[in-house]
């Protein structure tokens, strides 16, 4: 008999989440964002709920290849551009558009020989500092790219640092947005330019796509795809209407009477003040879960024992977790588990572990979780949008 830990990838879930997301754009079209191999979920687990996107963004090539091969013919953009000359010569056959965001992608165009010019994404440093050229530079590379024959269409593009912000203001200027500073910068540097523009990450589609400017062409949704919510804690998934698109769940294969006094786990970190019943979890560390993940009586992380909460109690170890069964007594051996996403009914209504809220009591985020999934899970795909595909 395997193991009794799965992951479940929800596709019906990740189609919600799109829509959602386009529900705000207003005829913006909509970047899904895969890198990282769709945030860990597998991007040929992922395609059949996220095919309705306008297009896919992500940064590897070899991911790039693999939506080519699963049938998709639109467009795909690298979110990072090339890393060196001979990857334009795979944009050029597999037609992927590309960011440029150094001098050297432009020296590597402009030496590429090609049939087909590129379309390409300019990116601009507006704040984050971390990939793009300064609005001194801008409009120099932007006149660079316009003049080689191996580019189609400038498009052009900026990355918000702080769109997930709460309040979502600048304490020193009541009233003035978080994002307004690098909108500014945007707005100035490329006013009169010629090119459609793409700003809008995840909180700030969510956040902010009313606002036209922030809306822009292209919206690159990624984590809100997965059903994390992009500025937890200010607001969760239920506030948004997002699903939870993965679930890790296992099952109890031990059962812990334990009386006053008695402690849990290596280094003793939980001790018992009063009888108490304890479940041990087919499920650690070494699975993706967060090892850091608190479990003493002032921070227990949550977690579903047959859709019923409770919470983690001692430390994460490689294999295994230990669990609090007080709230439900009737627990034990095969009982199920719910580590993070969808559990099951209870009373005849869904229960929901969002995995926001176990990364935020292990000290990370949802992205973290998503894409540690370990190797040595086995993984599903459930729903009817995987069928239809």
């Amino acid at each position: 008999m395997p193991r009794p830990i799965e992951a479940l990838i929800h596709t019906d879930a990740l189609a919600h989440n799109l829509a959602r997301a386009r529900a705000e754009l207003a005829g913006a079209r909509l970047w899904a964002v895969v890198k990282a191999n769709a945030y860990g979920h597998g991007i040929a687990r992922a395609y059949a709920g996220l095919r309705a996107a306008d297009g896919f963004a992500l940064l590897d090539l070899a991911e790039a290849q693999t939506l080519r091969e699963l049938g998709w013919r639109g467009p795909i953009l690298l979110l990072e551009g090339a890393f060196e000359p001979r990857d334009l010569e795979l944009c050029s056959r597999l037609g992927l558009w590309h960011t440029v965001h150094c001098e050297a992608q432009i020296d590597w165009l402009a030496m590429h020989k090609t049939k087909a010019p590129h379309r390409v994404f300019l990116k601009l440093n507006s704040g984050m500092n971390r990939l793009g050229f300064t609005p001194q530079a801008f409009r120099s590379a932007w006149t660079r790219l316009e003049a080689l024959p191996q580019v189609d269409e400038v498009s052009l593009m900026t990355h918000f640092s702080d769109a997930d912000a709460h309040p979502d203001a600048d304490t020193s200027k009541p009233g003035v947005r978080a994002i307004d500073r690098q909108l500014q910068v945007f707005t100035e540097t490329t006013r009169d330019l010629p090119g459609e523009r793409s700003l809008a990450n995840s909180a700030a589609t969510l956040r902010h796509a009313s606002d036209a400017q922030v809306r822009a062409d292209w919206v690159r949704a990624g984590i809100l795809l997965y059903g994390s919510a992009p500025d937890y804690p200010a607001h969760d998934t239920r506030h948004w209407d997002l699903h939870p698109t993965m679930t890790l769940r296992s099952k109890l294969i031990a059962v812990q009477q334990l009386q006053a006094g008695d402690t849990v786990g290596y280094g003793s970190r939980y001790t018992a003040h009063a009888a108490m019943r304890i479940g041990v979890v087919a499920c650690g560390y070494a699975d993706g879960y967060p090892r850091h993940a608190p479990g003493t009586h002032e921070e227990g992380t949550p977690v579903l024992v047959e859709g019923v909460r409770t919470r983690l109690v001692g430390r994460v170890s490689m294999d295994m977790v230990t669990v609090d069964l007080t709230p439900v007594p009737h627990a034990g051996p095969g009982s199920e588990v719910t580590l993070w996403g969808q559990g099951p009914s209870v009373d005849g209504r869904a229960s929901v572990l969002p995995i926001d809220e176990v990364a935020h009591a292990a000290g990370t985020l949802g992205y973290e979780l998503m894409c540690a999934l370990a190797a040595r899970v086995p993984v599903r795909t459930e729903g009817e949008a995987g069928k239809a595909a």
